[in-house]
C-alpha cells in the first residue's frame, strides 16, 4: 500500500488543483477500508450517512467494494426542510449499488430540542441537525455490529467547514485526504451518478444555499491553494505564483482559525501518561 503518494500528481509548479490517479486511489482506497475494518477491527458491515452529494455518494461507493453492497447500510436523514431532490438523488447511489437503505427523518428530534430554542441561527439549527445525524449513525451501527464512515474531504477539513464532534466523528473515514475536486475525479471514475456529480455542493440547510457560496470561493480556487499552502508555501510566494491575494488571505484565515477543528480535546496534563497529549502505546501512533 506504499504505492498511494504515486496517485497524486505533483503540484510544486501548478496553480491548478491537484488530480489524481483515480484507479491506483480506489485499490488504495478500497484496501484501506477492508484493513481498518475487517484486519483490524474485525468488522464487515458499515453504515453511511447518504446525503444525495458526492461525498457520501462516493464513501458509499468504496465501501461497496470493500465490503460488497449486502454489508453496506445506508441512511438518508432528512429534516422537514431538506431538498426532496437529495433524496432523490440519494435513491440513484441506493438503486445503482444495491445496498441497504433506510430513511429515518429527523425532524422530531431536532424540533424536541429547538423548540426551547426558537431564536436559534441557521449556523446553531444546523450543527443540531449535524449531530442528530451522527447521533443516529452511530446508534444504528450499534444496532447493526457496523461501523459509521465519515464522508468528509480534505478541503472541508482544513476550512473548518465541518460540524464539530458530527461531520468528522466517524473513525474511519477515506476521503479526508482527498480535496473536493479529487472527490470529483474518483466519483467520475466509480461510476456515481452524474446528477450528483455535477450538481453545486450544499448542506442543504436553507434553499440556493451552496457551500462555495458559504466560503467564498470555489473549491477548484481553494484546492489548488491548500495544496501549495501544505507545501510551506507563505502568502507572498503564493500571490507571486498568480494567486489572488484575496483568496489567498481567505484560505490562510480559515486554516488558522478552525485549527482546533482538526484536534481530539484539549487534555490538561497532570502525569507523564496524560492521554493523546504525552502517551501513546505503540498501537496508538
Amino acid at each position: 500500500m506504499s504505492a498511494f503518494p504515486e496517485a497524486v500528481a505533483s503540484i510544486a509548479h501548478s496553480t491548478r488543483p491537484p488530480s489524481i490517479d483515480a484507479e491506483l486511489a480506489t485499490r488504495w482506497l478500497v484496501a484501506f477500508l477492508q484493513d481498518e475494518l475487517i484486519a483490524r477491527r474485525g468488522i464487515r458491515r458499515a453504515v453511511v450517512g447518504l446525503s444525495g452529494g458526492v461525498d457520501s455518494a462516493v464513501t458509499a461507493y468504496l465501501c461497496a467494494r470493500a465490503l460488497g453492497a449486502d454489508n453496506v447500510y445506508a441512511f438518508r436523514l432528512p429534516y422537514r426542510t431538506s431538498s426532496r431532490a437529495s433524496l432523490d438523488d440519494a435513491q440513484l447511489v441506493i438503486d445503482d449499488l444495491g445496498i441497504h437503505a433506510r430513511t429515518i427523518e429527523i425532524t422530531g428530534a431536532v424540533d424536541g430540542y429547538l423548540q426551547f430554542e426558537p431564536d436559534a441561527d441557521a449556523r446553531r439549527r444546523g450543527n443540531v441537525m449535524a449531530r442528530t445525524r451522527m447521533l443516529v449513525l452511530f446508534d444504528q451501527s450499534a444496532k447493526l455490529d457496523a461501523l459509521p464512515i465519515g464522508t468528509g474531504n480534505k478541503t472541508e477539513r482544513l476550512l473548518g467547514y465541518f460540524t464539530w464532534h458530527a461531520d468528522d466523528t466517524p473513525p474511519v473515514n477515506p476521503l479526508g485526504d482527498l480535496f473536493k475536486t479529487q472527490v470529483w475525479e474518483l466519483a467520475r471514475h466509480l461510476g456515481v451518478p452524474s446528477p450528483l456529480v455535477e450538481k453545486a455542493p450544499s448542506a442543504d440547510l436553507e434553499a440556493n444555499q451552496t457551500d462555495e457560496g458559504d466560503l467564498g470561493i470555489t473549491y477548484a480556487a481553494a484546492d489548488a491553494i491548500l495544496a501549495q499552502m501544505l507545501l510551506g508555501y507563505t502568502d507572498g510566494q503564493l500571490e507571486e505564483r498568480g494567486f489572488a491575494a484575496a483568496d489567498v488571505a481567505l484560505v490562510r484565515r480559515r486554516v488558522d482559525s478552525t485549527h482546533w477543528k482538526r484536534h481530539l480535546p484539549t487534555t490538561a496534563m497532570l502525569t507523564n501518561t496524560a492521554i493523546n497529549e504525552f502517551y501513546l502505546r505503540p498501537v496508538d501512533y
